[in-house]
């Protein structure tokens, strides 16, 4: 089977295609390479030094045997994503080239703009190629778990059954996005929505959590072959990111309360859950959604259990709570389900001491090249 993973130089994208090539599929990387840009116009680099993304596929030829195809390009530019597809002719795409930072959103204007255009008219471009020239392409297009924010009933997958004034119907399920970011991948679930009811299209939606962990059993195979780990106010998530102050004896930065609760994956599970989409395609006219994370964390709880692994490592860890630079509720009802990736055979990573060690020895490792300028949050959503 062809597949075309678009952003396949990202963090996600990266690990999701040396996978895939892996296991046997034929792979394909489309890529406009603007996340290195980001890194420049931020001032800030990955925790892990990354080779150039042409000296990476080398490499992966090298050690495996195995070509993964290359197109450098935007998939806002219609024309240049008609050919590539017409040249690689994809069984299904897997789609994670959209900008994925909420903070990134709210810097000012021009990045909302930026972060709207960028992943709603990239997506639209893709629903109508796939219309024109391959309608029976499956799209698996990540999406995430703050779309739904974070509603005081339980979050289903996708859909939700609703009995008003004495009818019933099964709906999308409501959506409160909490970012720019996050407003941009509710535009794309309602776009794909429609292209597979109305063309009868066939997607699937990967409401994915927080990821973190940085190894996979490609990635970790060689130093070329490394995936980026970001740590600043921007890019950086919250289990990454704490690793990463831990190491360097920054106290952790738990934003307001710490109560925030979220679903969480180890990035094994999201290469994982990639392939049991492809393997398990959804139907002509389906929209699918399946809620991509493992297990449920407030990012209180996250912090003190890297103080502890921390701590037991040697290492003095301190929490310190700032004030919220995000509009969200601090103290919340949070359960979603998740049980449809665990059906098709989801054996989940969960998170243990083991894999906090391995984090932080990690961080350890490259803490020469984090920039402590870059660790505290920096972009704020309230007005002024």
């Amino acid at each position: 089977m062809k597949v075309l993973v678009i952003g396949g130089d990202g963090y996600c994208g990266w690990a999701t295609a040396l996978y895939l090539s892996n296991r046997g599929y034929e792979v394909g990387i489309l890529d406009s390479l603007v996340r290195r840009h980001w890194d420049n116009e931020l001032g800030v680099e990955t925790l892990t030094p990354i080779a150039l993304i042409q000296q990476r596929l080398q490499r992966w030829q090298d050690l495996t045997g195995k070509s993964i195809d290359l197109f450098i390009g935007d998939i806002t530019n219609y024309e240049f994503l008609s050919k590539t597809l017409h040249q690689f002719q994809p069984n299904a795409l897997v789609h994670f080239g959209e900008q994925r930072s909420a903070p990134f959103s709210m810097i000012d204007r021009e990045h909302a703009v930026l972060t709207q255009v960028n992943n709603v008219v990239g997506t639209l471009n893709l629903l109508y190629a796939m219309r024109e020239d391959f309608p029976d392409c499956h799209l698996v297009k990540l999406g995430t778990m703050g779309e739904y924010g974070t509603p005081n009933i339980d979050i289903e997958e996708g859909y939700i059954t609703i009995e008003h004034n004495g009818r019933k119907d099964t709906l999308p399920y409501p959506k409160q996005p909490g970012s720019m970011y996050h407003l941009s991948k509710v535009h794309d679930s309602h776009n794909i929505h429609f292209a597979c009811r109305i063309w009868g299209l066939r997607a699937t939606d990967l409401n994915q959590g927080v990821v973190y962990g940085v190894l996979t059993e490609e990635t970790g195979m060689d130093e070329l072959l490394i995936n980026r780990l970001d740590y600043d106010g921007v890019f950086g998530t919250a289990l990454n990111r704490f690793c990463i102050q831990a190491a360097i004896g920054h106290p952790l930065t738990v934003y307001g309360k710490g109560g925030q609760t979220r679903g969480f994956l180890d990035i094994r599970d999201t290469v994982r859950c990639v392939e049991l989409a492809i393997a398990n395609p959804a139907q002509p006219g389906e929209f699918r959604v399946f809620n991509q994370f493992t297990e449920q964390f407030s990012v209180g709880d996250l912090a003190l259990m890297v103080k502890n692994a921390g701590n037991a490592m040697g290492l003095k860890v301190e929490i310190n709570h700032l004030d919220n630079p995000r509009v969200e509720k601090e103290e919340h009802y949070f359960n979603a389900k998740n049980t449809k990736l665990l059906d098709l055979g989801l054996q989940p990573h969960l998170l243990s001491d083991s894999l906090l060690d391995s984090l932080l020895n990690f961080a350890i490792k490259y803490q020469k090249r984090v920039d402590h300028k870059q660790i505290m949050p920096k972009v704020s959503w309230h007005r002024n």
